[in-house]
C-alpha cells in the first residue's frame, strides 16, 4: 500500500450521515446530532476473546523480526508463506498452499455460526531499508524483469502476517468461546494489485465456504495503541500502467536524422499535470503520478524508444475516466507532435477498487473496538489515497467487508510531531525509514482483529 496521504473529499459512498453516525458512535457527537434511524448500534461490550500472553508476544515478535529481515517480492513469498502455513498446521487448521501463486488459507471450523474471513498481506517492496534497525532488511533479489534490486517490508506487511498468526492461534486455543468457522488467508502480491484477484481466480470461492464478513487491518503512521476507522470510503481506486513511446534512435551528434524519444516522454510527463490541475474540479480528487521514465544507456546514444510507469488514483468512477482519458489523449498527442512514426503502446498493469466500509457492519466493529479498547483509542480518519485490492475477496463472494488502521508511531514521537506541526516529518508507509514500533503494535494489531472477529464468533 502506497503511503497513507489524507484527501478530503466530497460525499461519494460516504456520506455526510454516515460521518455523522460514526462520529457519534465514537463518542464525538452528541446522541441527538444523530441521524434518525441510526441509533440501533450495539452497546459497547468486552471482548469475548483474551488477550495474548506475554509468552505468545515474544514468540511472534521473534517470528516479526525474521520476516522483516527477510523481506520478498510480490508471487516470490515462498518463505513467508511457508512460515504461515506451518504454523496454522501446528494449530490445527485444514491449510491449502500455493493458491493463486504463493497464498495461503487456513480453515479453522468451530460448530455452527457465521464464517469470518481474516486477512493478511505478505509481501514487500522493491526499495533498500533505511532505518538501522538490528533486524533490518540487508536483502538484493532479482525481480520479475530479470533485475537485482533491495527489498524491504517499509510498508508493514510483515507486521500484518504476524498480527495473523497471533489471532490465529487465539481463535485455536479459545475454541470454548466462540463458534463459526474461520478463515484465515494470507495472501500475495498486494503491492502489484494481483494477489486477492490470482487467489480468486484460483478457485477461492468454490473452495472455501462463503463467508459472511470480510476482515482487514493495516498499520499505519498513527500513534501506537490507537485504532482508526471509519464507515463508507476508506481507500482510493488506483490504476497502474505502462507507455511505451517510440521514437528513431542515432548518434548524440546527429539529432536531425532521430526522432528522440527522451524528448517526447519529457513533454509528456510535463503535460501530464495539468490533467489534475486543468481538467479536474477542485470539489473532487485525482492524482496523476509519473513514477518512472526509462529510456536510453549512454549519453551519445538517443535511445528508439522510452518507457513511463504511471500511477492513476481516483474516488468516483466518472473521474477515473475523465483521467484515464485524458492521459491517453495527452501521450498520443504528444507523440504525434514529435513525428513519432509508430503510436504509443499502452499496458494497464494493474487495478485496485475503491474501497468502502459496509455501514452497518463498520458500526458494529467500532462499537466492540470501543467496548475492548475504550473511546480515547479510537478515532476516525479520513479517506485515505493509498489503495487496496483487499475488497476483491468481498466482491467475489458478494458479501460485506470492513478495512481498519492500527497506529504504529512512537506515541510521544507523534505528540511532539503534532505539537510543532510537524506530522508530516513522521515517516510513513514506504519511506525507506517506516518501520513500526513493536510494542505496543504487535498487541493492539492482535486484540483489534480478535475484537472485530468476535462481532460475528462469540458465543
Amino acid at each position: 500500500m502506497p503511503a497513507f496521504k489524507r484527501f478530503p473529499i466530497r460525499t461519494l459512498t460516504a456520506s455526510i450521515k454516515a460521518c455523522a453516525v460514526l462520529a457519534a458512535v465514537c463518542g464525538a457527537m452528541p446522541a441527538e446530532a444523530q441521524s434518525p434511524g441510526q441509533q440501533q448500534a450495539p452497546a459497547a461490550r468486552q471482548s469475548a476473546l483474551p488477550a495474548p500472553s506475554k509468552a505468545l508476544l515474544t514468540e511472534l515478535e521473534g517470528i516479526y523480526k525474521d520476516i522483516h529481515a527477510n523481506p520478498e517480492l510480490p508471487m516470490q513469498e515462498r518463505r513467508t508463506a511457508g512460515i504461515a502455513a506451518k504454523w496454522l498446521r501446528k494449530q490445527g487448521y485444514e491449510v491449502s498452499e500455493g493458491i493463486g501463486g504463493t497464498g495461503v488459507v487456513g480453515v479453522l471450523r468451530n460448530g455452527t455460526g457465521p464464517t469470518v474471513l481474516l486477512r493478511a498481506d505478505m509481501d514487500a517492496l522493491p526499495m533498500q531499508e533505511n532505518t538501522g534497525l538490528p533486524y533490518a532488511s540487508k536483502k538484493t533479489v532479482t525481480d520479475q524483469d530479470g533485475q537485482q534490486t533491495p527489498v524491504a517490508h517499509s510498508c508493514g506487511h510483515d507486521m500484518h502476517v504476524t498480527w495473523l498468526m497471533g489471532v490465529t492461534r487465539m481463535l485455536a486455543e479459545n475454541k470454548d468461546r466462540w463458534s463459526g468457522t474461520v478463515l484465515a488467508v494470507f495472501q500475495p502480491a498486494e503491492e502489484t494489485g494481483e494477489g486477492a484477484q490470482a487467489m480468486v481466480d484460483a478457485g477461492m470461492v468454490k473452495r472455501f465456504p462463503k463467508p459472511d464478513i470480510v476482515l482487514g487491518q493495516h498499520v499505519l503512521p498513527l500513534p501506537a495503541g490507537k485504532v482508526g476507522a471509519r464507515v463508507g470510503v476508506m481507500l482510493s481506486m488506483s490504476d497502474n500502467m505502462e507507455v511505451r513511446l517510440f521514437g528513431r534512435g542515432g548518434h548524440g551528434s546527429a539529432p536531425e536524422t532521430t526522432i528522440d524519444p527522451v524528448v517526447m516522454a519529457a513533454a509528456t510527463v510535463m503535460r501530464l499535470q495539468t490533467v489534475i490541475s486543468r481538467e479536474i474540479a477542485m470539489a473532487d480528487n485525482a492524482a496523476v503520478t509519473v513514477g518512472a521514465l526509462l529510456a536510453g544507456s549512454s549519453g551519445n546514444i538517443i535511445p528508439d524508444d522510452a518507457l513511463l510507469r504511471l500511477n492513476i488514483r481516483t474516488y468516483d468512477d466518472q473521474v477515473r475516466e475523465t483521467v484515464l482519458a485524458a492521459v491517453r489523449r495527452i501521450v498520443n498527442a504528444e507523440a504525434e507532435a514529435s513525428g513519432a512514426q509508430k503510436p504509443p503502446a499502452f499496458t494497464m498493469q494493474g487495478h485496485f477498487p475503491l474501497t468502502v466500509n459496509d455501514e452497518q457492519a463498520t458500526l458494529k466493529i467500532i462499537d466492540a473496538f470501543k467496548g475492548h479498547f475504550g473511546a480515547d483509542r479510537l478515532q476516525e480518519i479520513s479517506p485515505a489515497s493509498a489503495s487496496e485490492d483487499f475488497t476483491v475477496f468481498a466482491r467475489a463472494w458478494g458479501v460485506p467487508s470492513v478495512y481498519w488502521a492500527v497506529g504504529g508511531v512512537d506515541p510521544q514521537t507523534y505528540a511532539q510531531a503534532q505539537a510543532a506541526g510537524r506530522l508530516t516529518d513522521i515517516p510513513s508507509n514506504h519511506s525507506p525509514q517506516f518501520a513500526p514500533v513493536i510494542t505496543p503494535t504487535l498487541q493492539v494489531g492482535i486484540e483489534a482483529m480478535l475484537a472485530a472477529a468476535g462481532v460475528w464468533l462469540a458465543r
